[in-house]
């Protein structure tokens, strides 16, 4: 990750509080089209829990950006194409 810029930071599973990070690990199944609408005993919550699973096993990153104070949760290839974007456009320049 060091290809980031400094203003955007890799937070560790263990950085998060565990409220915090279920909150963003359920948004992030939202956008990514989980269906959260499952009725089933497992439902919204049986999702945020594999993805804290895929957390805990470096599948998942989470990047706080310092500058604008947001938070996102990206999978590998999703940082692989933010990184490139970010180097390309300038932005989070030192």
């Amino acid at each position: 990750m060091s290809e980031l810029p400094s203003r955007f930071v890799v937070l560790g599973y263990q950085e998060l509080p565990a409220e915090l990070r279920r909150a963003l690990l359920g948004a992030f199944a939202t956008r990514q089209g989980y269906d959260t609408a499952d009725t089933s005993s497992a439902g919204s919550e049986g999702w945020v829990d594999h993805l804290e699973q895929q957390l805990k096993r470096g599948e998942l990153t989470v990047i706080h950006d310092l500058e604008t104070e947001s938070t996102e949760v990206m999978t590998r290839q999703q940082v692989q194409s933010f990184v490139a974007h970010i180097n390309a456009q300038g932005d989070g320049a030192e």
